[in-house]
C-alpha cells in the first residue's frame, strides 16, 4: 500500500472502504490542506500506529464566518501531496461541497456550552461548521483511530464531546501542538503573514507564558503591534487569539496552578 492513491468522490471511497477486511486498523487526518510540519507529525503518528493511513483535504466553508477569510485561507495542492505521501499516507479523499453537502448545509450539528466561549464567541457557527464536517468525514472513513492536534485545543476537545454524545467509535488521539524554532505554533494560516508580521507572532506564545491576565497581555502584544482577541483560561489552559497583519491566529498551553 505504499502508492498514494487519491479519491475525489465519496462515493468511489465508501466501496473502496467496504472492502477493506474488517480487522485492518485504519487512521485519519482531517485536515483543510496547506499541509505544514504540524500535520506531518499527525500524519507520521497515524501511519505508526495503524495499518493504513488515511488523510482528507477540504477546504470546509461552513466553518467560515468571513467570506475574505475563506477565499484568502492558504491552498498548496502540490505541496501537500509531496508532504502526505513522505510521511505515510496511503489514502486522500478530497471531495466537493456539492458531494459532502448534498444537502446543502440544511442539517448541521450543534454544541451549546463550549462552542459559545472562546474562538466560538468571535466566530458565530464556527464550531458548527467545524463539528458537521467532522461528523460527516468519520462516517464516511470509519476510522479506527482519528488524529488532532492540540493547537486547535477547543476544537479537539468538542469533537471528543461528540464521540462521546453520538456513541461513534472512533478513538481521538491528541497530538503535541507542533512549534518553530522561536515558539510560534505552526498554522496554515502563517503562510500569510507579512516578514515583519511572521517576527512578530511568537508573542502569542511568549505572552502566554509570561503574561496572567489579559490586561498585561493585552498591553504586551499592543506593544508588539498586535491586535489581541481574547486572552482566557479554561480548564487549566491559558487560551489567546490576536490578529496579525489582518490574520487570525490562535495558541493555547497548559498552566500549573
Amino acid at each position: 500500500m505504499s502508492e498514494l492513491k487519491i479519491f475525489k468522490s465519496i462515493k468511489e471511497f465508501i466501496l473502496f472502504r467496504d472492502s477493506l477486511p474488517i480487522n485492518l486498523k485504519v487512521g485519519f487526518v482531517p485536515t483543510m490542506g496547506a499541509l505544514h510540519l504540524g500535520h506531518a507529525s499527525l500524519i507520521k503518528r497515524c501511519a505508526q500506529e495503524n495499518d493504513i493511513c488515511i488523510l482528507s483535504i477540504f477546504v470546509n466553508p461552513t466553518q467560515f464566518n468571513s467570506s475574505e477569510d475563506l477565499n484568502n485561507y492558504p491552498q498548496s495542492w502540490d505541496q501537500d501531496l509531496i508532504l502526505a505521501k513522505t510521511n505515510g499516507t496511503n489514502f486522500i479523499i478530497s471531495p466537493t461541497y456539492k458531494e459532502i453537502y448534498v444537502d446543502n448545509y440544511q442539517y448541521k450539528l450543534c454544541e451549546n456550552t463550549f462552542s459559545k466561549i472562546l474562538c466560538g464567541a468571535h466566530r458565530p457557527g464556527h464550531f458548527d461548521g467545524v463539528l458537521t464536517i467532522v461528523l460527516k468525514l468519520l462516517q464516511i472513513v470509519n476510522p479506527k483511530s482519528t488524529y488532532f492536534g492540540e493547537k486547535d485545543y477547543q476544537q479537539l476537545q468538542l469533537v471528543k464531546d461528540m464521540i462521546t454524545a453520538f456513541f461513534l467509535r472512533t478513538q481521538i488521539i491528541s497530538c503535541n501542538t507542533i512549534r518553530e524554532n522561536d515558539g510560534l505554533a505552526m498554522s496554515s494560516r502563517n503562510a500569510r503573514l507579512t516578514k515583519e508580521g511572521r517576527k512578530n507572532a511568537p508573542c502569542l506564545f511568549k505572552a502566554l507564558l509570561e503574561c496572567n491576565n489579559e490586561i498585561t497581555a493585552k498591553e504586551f502584544l499592543n506593544s508588539n503591534g498586535i491586535e489581541m482577541e481574547y486572552f482566557e483560561e479554561h480548564f487549566n489552559r491559558r487560551f489567546i487569539a490576536a490578529h496579525i497583519d489582518g490574520v487570525r491566529l490562535i495558541d493555547n498551553v497548559e498552566i500549573n496552578k
